[in-house]
């Protein structure tokens, strides 16, 4: 199993790049917000996953840790090939994953080439529950730059996840876009436990003129 990869960039593809590891060259495929950190020539340090199959050994490539975990966990998804995980992958970060599932937004899923309205629905209902956590010790930029409220908040009870949904359908409706309703009633929720439904659609609203979440 080849679980990491350190070389010089060899060659640069639309989804895959060539690392060269003392003169033999590995093709990795990669997400377009991982290869976007490469450069042509420079050394480079890659997590990676190798697939194997009957007729074929494939080395899928990540910048972090918690990418690579957002992968293992996407792919156990029914429907949800690797090449569509790198395609999901290749639109929203890890963070913004865990909020887009957390919304229940389809159209961010519907981004990812390979991603229709079906599956992005089932990727949602399989993994409502599932939290992918940061791994110990990673090095991930946007892991460390994240700020409490760009990640999701989830509601503690039954009664607040109603409260919730209420709150965001009714933003939804004033044509706000959902994933960004679920992110101003999650500050405000946690903000404000006890706050009544028209109280948090006003206190939401707010949070958009200041755009604070």
């Amino acid at each position: 199993m080849i679980a990491k990869l350190r070389g010089i960039i060899d060659s640069l593809g639309d989804d895959y790049c060539i690392i060269d590891v003392n003169g033999v060259g590995y093709l990795v495929s990669a997400s377009a917000k991982t290869l976007g950190k490469l450069n042509l020539g420079a050394e480079a340090s890659l997590l990676t996953e190798m697939i194997v199959r009957e007729d074929n050994i494939s080395l899928f490539g990540f910048a972090d840790a918690w990418e690579k975990e957002w992968f293992n966990t996407l792919t156990k998804v029914q429907g949800v090939g690797a090449k569509v995980c790198l395609s999901i992958l290749s639109v929203m970060t890890p963070a913004q994953l865990s909020q887009a599932i957390g919304a229940q937004d389809k159209t961010s899923f519907c981004r990812a080439s390979g991603v229709g309205p079906k599956l992005a629905a089932r990727i949602i209902t399989e993994l409502k529950d599932k939290i992918v956590a940061i791994p110990v010790g990673s090095n991930s930029t946007e892991a460390l730059n994240d700020t409490p409220s760009a990640k999701p908040i989830m509601p503690a009870t039954d009664a607040d996840y109603s409260k919730s949904e209420d709150v965001i359908s009714a933003l939804v409706n004033l044509g706000y876009q959902r994933l960004e309703a679920y992110r101003a009633v999650s500050k405000v929720m946690a903000e404000n436990t006890d706050a009544s439904v028209p109280t948090l659609i006003r206190l939401a609203l707010k949070e958009f003129v200041s755009k604070d979440f």
